[in-house]
């Protein structure tokens, strides 16, 4: 089979590998979708830690070919979605059920092999059915829905609620939309990519903004901007030190900012403790999808959240490495690898 794997820092290759045998507790999967994530390009470049030689890509969906001699209510021919982040269960993180910190956290398309092939290994516990029903690439948003899910939960986002999202990728178009689901009733995109706002308000939101035409705190809370006085919640899901810093300005006195975007290890950023303590803003940061996967399946499954528009374009295998080695076209939200579609 075919298979994107990581090498060594910068060096991602599609080569030609076994086909893996399913161990007592896992299924094989035949990967029908898998997404490109801003993660991916920061493992090709070395600023998130993995363990190459490995397979990349950790958002995924597929059919089941096979499954191991211990596994139930599981049979060839589902479809599921993998769930990627294997979580010990004996550390003391995992007894408090903070299973995203857990001491021995492994990651399928990190530390494991993942879902840039024609097959996958995937536990049984870290799998989630979806319909047949559904559209195949609509399986490959569980994952990042999973961990916009877990931002959100942490937020606190209320009926009537005002956020403010920073960044337009796909976490940006997710987290607009689960910020109407939760009933906040103004919501603004920001983003400099026009292509990007335009999406953005329709599919939620309720305004967009765009900080090449003027400072951004000004033209949102300032007094005659879209929001005076700030918003309730702030959501970074940009990943850039620039609007993590910007994040807290944007919040109201009492209010709370959550940093969903990963910026490269290592990257620093500044903020003002006396601004912050005098304004009681509240900093969150949210890691990963503890308990979310399941949550974020159903809402795909059942057409809740909607993809179809995120979708920039499919790619084949063969011409991944290019597009991880590359920061994305202008315009793009989500890129998906089809192993299957022939370019």
């Amino acid at each position: 089979m075919k298979a994107a794997r990581l090498e060594a820092i910068g060096e991602f290759f599609v080569r030609t590998v076994e086909k893996p045998e399913p161990g007592p507790d896992d299924l094989l999967v035949r990967i029908e979708a898998a997404g490109i994530c801003g993660t991916d390009r920061h493992l090709f470049h070395g600023d998130f830690p993995c363990r190459p030689p490995v397979t990349l890509g950790h958002e995924f969906s597929g059919i089941v070919e096979a499954v191991g001699k211990a596994v139930i209510d599981v049979h060839p021919g589902m479809r599921i979605t993998g769930d990627p982040n294997i979580h010990c269960g004996r550390c003391a993180q995992c007894r408090r059920g903070r299973i995203n910190l857990c001491e021995n956290l492994q990651a399928i398309g990190i530390h494991r092999d993942g879902g840039f092939a024609d097959y996958v290994l995937v536990p049984q516990k870290q799998a989630y059915q979806l319909p047949l029903s559904l559209p195949p690439e609509h399986g490959a948003f569980c994952e990042p829905l999973a961990c916009c899910l877990h931002g959100t939960d942490m937020a606190g986002i209320e009926p009537g609620s005002t956020v403010v999202v920073l960044g337009g990728g796909v976490i940006g178009m997710l987290v607009v939309q689960l910020a109407r689901l939760a009933g906040a009733t103004t919501v603004i995109l920001v983003t400099r990519q026009a292509v990007r706002r335009k999406l953005a308000e329709a599919i939620g939101a309720t305004h967009s903004f765009d900080p090449g035409s003027g400072n951004t705190v000004d033209g949102i809370v300032g007094k005659d901007g879209l929001l005076p006085g700030g918003a309730d919640v702030v959501i970074e899901c940009a990943g850039v030190a620039e609007t993590v810093a910007e994040a807290p300005k944007l919040a109201r006195n009492g209010g709370t900012v959550v940093i969903l975007g990963v910026l490269p290890q290592g990257e620093t950023v500044e903020f003002e403790p006396f601004d912050l303590l005098f304004r009681e803003v509240k900093i969150l940061t949210s890691f990963l999808n503890p308990f979310t996967h399941g949550r974020a399946a159903a809402l795909i499954s059942s057409g809740t959240i909607k993809v179809d528009r995120l979708i920039s374009r499919r790619i084949g295998l063969d011409d991944l490495p290019d597009a991880v080695a590359n920061p994305p076209r202008p315009g793009e939200v989500k890129v998906l690898v089809m192993p299957g579609l022939k370019t």
